[in-house]
C-alpha cells in the first residue's frame, strides 16, 4: 500500500479566499431575487428557485475573481442547472449504494482547506460568515464534493485496467514511431451530445458549438466563452485544461494540436461525448529517456484509524501504548501483524520501498529523520497515527520504472476520462428530468 494524500477539487478552495470586500459587494450586486418555487425535478427530487439562485451567485463571484464576465442570466441559470442535475444524479446513486463520508472525514478536509489558505478555523468561519454562507450548509457542500470524489473512484477509476501488454505497445509506438510528444496548456469548450441522439439533436449541438467558435473568432473572450456555451465540468474555471502531454490526448486532439500556433483555435472536433474546442496558450518539447535517480526507503508501519467508532483520543492512547510495548522490546512486525488497521498488517506494516511523495507529508517528514532500525514517536496524520520504523534506504536508478509508470498512468488518464464522461452521460441519459414553469 502507498499513503496517498488526496486532494479534493473543491470549488469553494477558490470562492472562500482572496479579497472577501470586493467579492461581498459583487455578490451583493449581482444578487438575484430568491423566489422559492421548484425548478426541476431529478427522480422524484426537487431542486427549488432558492438552491438554484445560491449555486448561481456562487458561480458568479467565482467567474469575477478569474476576471471573467459571467454570461446573460438566462444562460447562467441554463448552464448551472444542468451541472447542478448532473450533481443530484451522482448524489443519489450514491445514496443508493449506502455511501456516506463521516463527520470526522469532512472536518478534517475543512481543516485542510482552511490551512491551505492559511487561515486558523475560527478566521475561516468569518470568512464564510461575510460571504453569507452559514457553516452548516458549506459543510454538507464539502461532504457532498467528498462523496463525488469517492463515487468517481469507486464506479469508474478503479474499474479501469492497463495491462503489460499496453504499456509495453505505448512505449515501443513512443520510440518507433514520430509521434507527437510535445506538451500543451489547453483551454476547452465542450459541448455534450446524448447517448444514442438523433441525427437532429447531434446537429442542433454542431450549431451551438459553430456558435460558440463564431464567437472567438469575433474576439470573445475565451473563458467567457467558454462560460456561457461549454457544459464540461470546468466551464465555469475558464475551461482551463492546464498542461496536459499530447500522448494523455484524444488522438484527433493531438493531431490538431500539431497544425496550430500558441494562441490559436482548433477547428471543431466530434468525439462519441460531443463537440470541441481547444484553445492552445503554449506549448513545449516534452523530455525522453530522462535518467532517475532517487533515494528511496524500505518503511513498515502500525497504523490506528480514527473513524466514527474510535475517536482520536482513544487512537492516541492505543499508539502509546503500542509504542510503549515496542521500547520494551517487542517485535514490531507482530505488533503490526495484530493491531496495525492498515492493509500492510498482514505484511507486518511492511510498506516496501518508498520514493519520495509516496506518502503523505507527515508520514515523510518523520521517516526521513529517522535512521534505519529506529522507531518513531506516534505521528498523526489524515490517516489516523502511525508508528514507524525505517529498515533501510538505497539510491536507485528508477527511469526504466518510472517511464513504465508514467506511460502507465498516460494510459490509465486516457481511459478514466473518456470513461467518466460516459458514466456520466449515461447517468443523465437515465433520470427521469422535469423542468418546471415558475408561473403561478
Amino acid at each position: 500500500m502507498r499513503i496517498k494524500y488526496l486532494l479534493f477539487p473543491l470549488f469553494f478552495l477558490v470562492v472562500f479566499t482572496a479579497n472577501i470586500a470586493d467579492a461581498q459587494q459583487s455578490s451583493n450586486t449581482g444578487a438575484i431575487k430568491a423566489i422559492d418555487h421548484i425548478v426541476a425535478v431529478v427522480n422524484g427530487e426537487c431542486i427549488t428557485r432558492q438552491e438554484l439562485n445560491e449555486v448561481v451567485k456562487l458561480s458568479i463571484m467565482q467567474l469575477k475573481r478569474q476576471g471573467i464576465q459571467p454570461p446573460a442570466k438566462d444562460v447562467m441559470e441554463s448552464q448551472v442547472l444542468e451541472r447542478e442535475i448532473i450533481t443530484r444524479v451522482q448524489i443519489q446513486l450514491a445514496e443508493e449504494i449506502g455511501m456516506t463520508i463521516g463527520d470526522i472525514e469532512v472536518e478534517k478536509a475543512i481543516d485542510r482547506i482552511a490551512n491551505s489558505n492559511k487561515m486558523a478555523r475560527e478566521e475561516f468561519y468569518s470568512v464564510l460568515a461575510k460571504e453569507g454562507i452559514s457553516f452548516d450548509k458549506f459543510r454538507e457542500e464539502i461532504r457532498k464534493e467528498m462523496i463525488l470524489v469517492r463515487l468517481k473512484d469507486r464506479e469508474v477509476i478503479k474499474k479501469i485496467q492497463v495491462s503489460e501488454g499496453e504499456v509495453d505497445n505505448f512505449l515501443y509506438n513512443q520510440v518507433h514511431s514520430s509521434g507527437n510528444t510535445d506538451e500543451y496548456q489547453l483551454s476547452h469548450i465542450m459541448v455534450r451530445t446524448q447517448n444514442q441522439a438523433s441525427p437532429s439533436q447531434i446537429e442542433s449541438k454542431r450549431q451551438r458549438a459553430e456558435a460558440a467558435l463564431a464567437k472567438l473568432k469575433n474576439g470573445d473572450d475565451f473563458a467567457q466563452v467558454a462560460a456561457e456555451f461549454s457544459d464540461a465540468a470546468d466551464a465555469l474555471d475558464g475551461g482551463k485544461l492546464g498542461w496536459s502531454p499530447a500522448t494523455q490526448l484524444p488522438v484527433k486532439f493531438s493531431e490538431s494540436l500539431k497544425l496550430i500556433a500558441p494562441g490559436e483555435l482548433t477547428p471543431i472536433i466530434q468525439s462519441p461525448g460531443g463537440f470541441h474546442i481547444l484553445k492552445l496558450h503554449e506549448k513545449r518539447g516534452e523530455e525522453r529517456n530522462k535518467v532517475v535517480v532517487i533515494d528511496q526507503t524500505h518503511v513498515r508501519h502500525i497504523l490506528i484509524k480514527v473513524s466514527e467508532l474510535t475517536s482520536e483520543n482513544d487512537a492516541r492512547i492505543r499508539i502509546i501504548r503500542l509504542k510503549e510495548r515496542l521500547d520494551n522490546g517487542a517485535d514490531f512486525e507482530e505488533l503490526a501483524k495484530l493491531h496495525s488497521e492498515d492493509t500492510s498488517a498482514q505484511a507486518g506494516g511492511d510498506l516496501n520501498w518508498v520514493s519520495p511523495g509516496d506518502t503523505v507529508a507527515e508520514f515523510e517528514q518523520t521517516m526521513n529523520g529517522l535512521q534505519p532500525g529506529k522507531i518513531s514517536a506516534p505521528v498523526q496524520s489524515t490517516f489516523g497515527w502511525h508508528l514507524i520504523q525505517v529498515v533501510e534506504r538505497r539510491t536507485k536508478d528508477v527511469s526504466n520504472e518510472r517511464q513504465r509508470q508514467e506511460a502507465s498512468n498516460t494510459l490509465r488518464t486516457r481511459k478514466s476520462d473518456e470513461a467518466y464522461q460516459e458514466w456520466v452521460q449515461q447517468l443523465r441519459d437515465r433520470a427521469y428530468v422535469e423542468y418546471r414553469s415558475e408561473e403561478i
